[in-house]
């Protein structure tokens, strides 16, 4: 018979993460029947949540910025992987500032905490992580992203970043260990769960599955990405969590093998095999090459004799996580990186030249210029573009659906899907990425059957409808690079304006002025379809 032994499921060998020293104020350790007890007053908790959540909106990780650098070095990268790249370091020299964040989605809040038995907080841990959510996203150029429901129908905006996502564990000892994490929809949307079996389980089906699956991702998360794929778990909730986690480098340092307790181990071979087959597929950076991800972790969990679950997620180019700790020695924040301009090479790479189109000549002469180009073509546009995404795409199909007519300006003007942050004072705009296009593509063809949306500027891979609606009406689809959503506010968005449906925030649409504004020919007036190359 067995002998009864605990394994822990989960067992982290080191930690080499540099912390800063926040402060000594709000711990301190008393004795209570002989055991040491961590004593922390709420506010060490509120500070902690407040600073950690405004580090991880301007900083990242050295670690990921070296990354993007490395790709600058590669000969085997291709000009879109290095110009996605390039942009992106000059996106975080811009977000490292403090005025602009790194995303213009800056995230639902979600902080995962491990409390010591000898831990003892006074008051709702919960209460005093949100307190600081609240205080970041007030005190800061961020956006209010949550929308709360009062029916299965009717919901608003919370106007506050709340509610966050506070998931709380109970482990020994006397210290708080804490992930905080800002995930942007985008990102959270390409996560996956597939219900496999026992069959999935050979080297064959394996490389099938995932070379099918990862097709999900597509480029709408902004890469390139930090992969995670777990297969098995005790539960499909197991699973999923894992799969945050790992995509946040949380278990970079689980052992690399299995034993007889279970415990979960990352799978070396595994990692390096489907980076290969994420390489080959040719999508790169968004617009083709190499570097479609900077890393894979597999993670390889105990599993229910009859279940097989398998996860799927991504950490995206705004890696937004950062780990803390409280101690008897005080409240601790992962050390992310304030001097990003490091990474920068000496020399901008050398590219082929992007085609300079003026958005302000009447639609069908910027139609006509357009139709000389290829897919993959890097542009350059100076101009007038309208703003608009779900909810004002909605209010206009119930105008055309009451019989009134296709608003101007939707005609006049391309269409860029985005949702801008809060703008900082003596700033035209707050930072102001492209959001997911295929969000917007049940009203492609409706809209381009009225006379609108006959250009449309977003980031990712659209369905099939789109391409079919471009080529019926002559239409196309630009793919701006997701994610530098700080350096485009700086630099290429000169002025904003509302022009409808104010009360929504940052939903309304609104008009805006760019120069040099970086985008890609991803659908054409033709049935062509970049992303058509490796979907199918």
């Amino acid at each position: 018979m067995a002998e009864f032994k605990y394994q822990e499921p989960f067992p982290i060998q080191k930690d080499n993460t540099e912390y800063r020293l926040l402060t000594k104020d709000y711990v301190k350790t008393i004795e209570v029947e002989g055991r040491k007890i961590l004593k922390i007053q709420k506010e060490g908790l509120e500070l902690l949540a407040r600073e950690a959540y405004a580090d991880v909106s301007f900083y990242l990780r050295a670690s990921h910025l070296q990354k993007l650098a490395n790709i600058l070095k590669d000969p085997e990268a291709s000009d879109n992987d290095k110009f996605v790249a390039h942009t992106m370091l000059m996106n975080q020299v811009v977000s490292a500032e403090g005025e602009l964040p790194t995303c213009q989605d800056t995230g639902t809040a979600i902080a995962i905490g491990k409390k010591g038995e000898n831990v003892w907080t006074d008051g709702n841990d919960a209460e005093a992580i949100s307190k600081g959510v609240f205080e970041t996203y007030r005190d800061r150029n961020l956006r209010y992203s949550q929308v709360v429901p009062y029916t299965m129908f009717d919901e608003k905006n919370s106007g506050t970043n709340l509610p966050a996502q506070i998931d709380l564990y109970a482990t020994q000892g006397n210290k708080y260990e804490f992930l905080f994490i800002t995930k942007g929809g985008g990102s959270a949307n390409k996560t996956f769960l597939y219900q496999q079996t026992k069959a999935l389980l050979t080297e064959e089906a394996l490389t099938k599955f995932i070379k099918d699956k990862v097709k999900d991702l597509g480029t709408s998360a902004c890469p390139p990405y930090h992969l995670a794929v777990v297969i098995g778990g005790t539960s499909a909730e197991a699973c999923l969590t894992t799969v945050k986690k790992a995509s946040a480098g949380y278990y970079d340092n689980l052992p690399t093998e299995g034993n007889d307790g279970g415990q979960a181990f990352r799978d070396l071979e595994w990692e390096a095999k489907i980076q290969k087959i994420c390489q080959d597929m040719g999508i790169g950076a968004q617009f083709g090459g190499k570097y479609w991800v900077h890393d894979v972790r597999v993670i390889r969990m105990p599993r229910h004799a009859a279940s097989c679950p398998v996860g799927i997620g991504v950490s995206c180019s705004a890696d937004r996580n950062i780990k803390a700790k409280i101690t008897e020695d005080g409240i601790f924040l992962e050390q992310l990186e304030k001097n990003p301009t490091r990474f920068l090479p000496a020399e901008n790479p050398a590219l082929a030249p992007a085609v300079n189109i003026d958005l302000d000549q009447p639609m069908e002469e910027v139609l006509k210029e357009l139709r000389k180009y290829p897919v993959k073509t890097r542009l350059n546009l100076s101009g007038t573009l309208i703003v608009a995404r779900d909810i004002a795409h909605a209010r206009i199909k119930a105008m055309l659906d009451e019989g009134k007519p296709m608003p101007e300006y939707f005609k006049n003007h391309p269409i860029y899907y985005a949702g801008p942050a809060k703008t900082p004072k003596g700033m035209a705009s707050g930072s102001f990425g492209p959001t997911t296009a295929g969000r917007m593509d049940p009203y492609v063809d409706l809209f381009q059957d009225h006379g609108g949306s006959m250009i449309m500027v977003a980031k990712g891979n659209r369905s099939q409808a789109v391409t079919d609606a471009c080529k019926k009406h002559g239409g196309f689809y630009l793919g701006s690079i997701g994610g530098p959503a700080a350096i485009l506010a700086k630099e290429s968005i000169k002025s904003v304006e509302i022009v409808a449906f104010e009360e929504l925030g940052m939903e309304a649409i609104r008009k805006i002025r760019v120069e040099n504004f970086p985008a890609f020919i991803i659908v054409d007036d033709k049935g062509n379809d970049f992303f058509a190359e490796w979907a199918h």
